[in-house]
């Protein structure tokens, strides 16, 4: 069961709006490094976010879910379009508004080796936001400490140790410290639990629900296993080659996906009684370069449904149900 089936209090009131945000990246070539092309890693992606739900972002390595993760908290600029963050544009933010903002947006990477630096103690890993943005006397931020490593599950007594001290659990556990240490109100997680063994996955993602509950977060929970997502997320948007191509409720696009590259990604999740429930649907090809994305609809070249029309008209991402979101001609309905 979704969070919000089971806690009808979350709010409606949107925390984040995406207005059709674009991030291309250049591609150069020859000796006087000319740009001849653009990666459209993100092209043209709305959805906002609602205070206090966690938004699960899924699709296929490549597909641009992390890079959109980073455009929400201006790690990178967008190309096109605006970032709305309780109705202000943080593009347009700069200096001591843009690092004021950073305190209530942050992130959880998904690598909890890289993403920690092995000459820090820990210490100084998770007191560093503290350090940064907060006036704080060395004694304050050992007790904030303190309180966000109990608060995530872990020994305070080994805050004096560095992080190839701790397992790879352990470490995901630091980072979400760090990322809750400032009291933001919106986290990018972003794969926060694929690096991690599956029994590892179930306690963080526990930990991540705990702590929404009792500091009020808002997630964007951006993950490639689908069961995670179904887990923890109470809405799941669904991308393909840098597109939305499916938003609605999390039990809704589980029971009755809509577009048929959600319907693929679906029957791919493992079942406990593999003679039983649908069929596998085995997408044709490779996914097209995001270099050279296909005209029309860009699913089409691996689409088992295909019409003339998903070859020459993009389809816009529009209500097919009440609250169902699908960019298809020829929805699953």
């Amino acid at each position: 069961m979704s969070n919000v089936a089971a806690n009808e209090t979350v709010s409606a009131e949107t925390l984040v709006e995406v207005k059709d945000i674009k991030k291309y990246f250049p591609i150069h070539k020859g000796l006087l490094n000319r740009v001849v092309g653009q990666v459209k890693a993100v092209d043209g992606v709305s959805l906002s976010i609602r205070k206090g739900e966690t938004f699960g972002l899924v699709g296929e390595s490549g597909c641009g879910k992390s890079t959109f993760g980073r455009v929400l908290l201006r790690l990178q600029s967008a190309t096109e379009g605006e970032v709305l963050f309780k109705g202000r544009d943080i593009h347009a933010l700069k200096g001591r508004e843009m690092q004021k903002l950073r305190e209530e947006m942050q992130i959880i990477f998904q690598d909890p080796f890289g993403s920690l630096n092995p000459r820090f103690l820990v210490k100084d890993i998770i007191g560093e936001p503290l350090r940064i943005h907060q006036n704080l006397s060395a004694k304050w931020i050992d007790a904030r400490v303190v309180e966000l490593m109990e608060l995530v599950g872990l020994d305070a007594s080994r805050r004096n140790r560095y992080p190839h001290e701790f397992s790879g659990g352990q470490r995901q556990r630091i980072g979400i410290a760090r990322a809750i240490a400032l009291n933001p109100q919106f986290i990018v997680a972003d794969e926060a639990v694929s690096a991690l063994d599956v029994s590892v996955q179930s306690q963080v993602i526990n930990l991540l629900m705990k702590l929404q509950k009792e500091l009020g977060l808002t997630f964007l929970f951006i993950a490639h296993g689908l069961n995670v997502v179904r887990h923890i997320s109470d809405r799941v948007g669904v991308m393909y080659l840098g597109k939305m191509v499916e938003v609605a409720v999390t039990e809704e696009l589980f029971r009755a996906p809509l577009h048929p590259y959600t319907a693929a990604l679906l029957s791919a999740i493992p079942k406990p009684s593999p003679r039983r429930g649908s069929e596998r649907i085995v997408l044709q090809g490779d996914v097209p370069s995001p270099a050279n994305p296909p005209s029309g609809c860009r699913f089409h070249t691996r689409c088992p449904f295909v019409q003339e029309k998903c070859r020459s008209q993009e389809p816009a991402l529009e209500e097919k149900l009440p609250g169902r979101m699908a960019a298809c001609h020829f929805p699953l309905v």
